[in-house]
């Protein structure tokens, strides 16, 4: 159901929802597959906002009609599900130096595109790996980003966005370095970078999802 879509199940947990116990199925990319899916789909091409965000409620809200399950986004709010939970109990994922959350296989690239909750007591197999992957690791990602937004254990939006809006913020703008500093996994495509980059900033405008932070 979700392959054509190049998404897969990255993570699996337990989780009362709404008064109801589901086996909770979390929705990533399928690496760059998904990306190649959405560029070609009709989301990409009519110019209205939140185009990934749109094209992933429609094809996992496909695939959960398919499945007689119940979908979940972490647009979708509020009250907004708690994916950062979910994420932790189904993948494993753990708190990086750079505060945001990191997987054991994803790295830092780690988010989703939906969920799905299955009624029923399903067996959940636990993460495929459970291990902090920071452990050991120099953390590159600390001294990576060029205004140190994430220094002090916290993300300074306001520095970033600064240096994204000026001249020298062009190689961010491919990017985010602190995510690509992260050794745990590859970077997703280029175009996929730039995108999220336009996204973030677009937010951060008057009016935005983001504009009053």
């Amino acid at each position: 159901a979700l392959a054509p879509f190049g998404l897969k199940v990255v993570g699996r947990l337990r989780a009362r929802v709404r008064r109801e116990n589901l086996s909770i199925a979390l929705i990533g990319a399928d690496g760059p597959r998904m990306w190649s899916v959405f560029s070609r789909g009709a989301e990409a091409r009519d110019g209205r906002p939140n185009p990934l965000d749109r094209w992933s409620g429609r094809v996992i809200s496909h695939a959960a009609r398919a499945l007689g399950a119940t979908a979940f986004f972490p647009f979708d709010g509020p009250p907004w599900p708690p994916f950062g939970a979910w994420a932790r109990a189904g993948e494993g994922a753990r708190k990086s130096p750079v505060a945001m959350q990191v997987s054991p296989t994803r790295g830092l690239w780690m988010s989703y595109r939906g969920a799905l909750g299955f009624r029923g007591r399903g067996r959940v197999r636990p993460p495929a790996r459970n291990d902090d992957p920071c452990l050991e690791c120099p953390a590159p990602c600390l001294s990576a980003c060029p205004v140190d937004a994430f220094s002090g254990g916290g993300y300074d939006v306001a520095a970033c966005t600064r240096r994204l809006n000026a001249p020298e913020g062009k190689t961010c703008l491919s990017g985010c370095l602190a995510r690509m500093a992260c050794p745990v996994a590859e970077p997703p495509p280029l175009a996929q970078r730039r995108f999220h980059m336009r996204a973030f900033l677009e937010a951060r405008k008057p009016g935005g999802a983001f504009s009053k932070f």
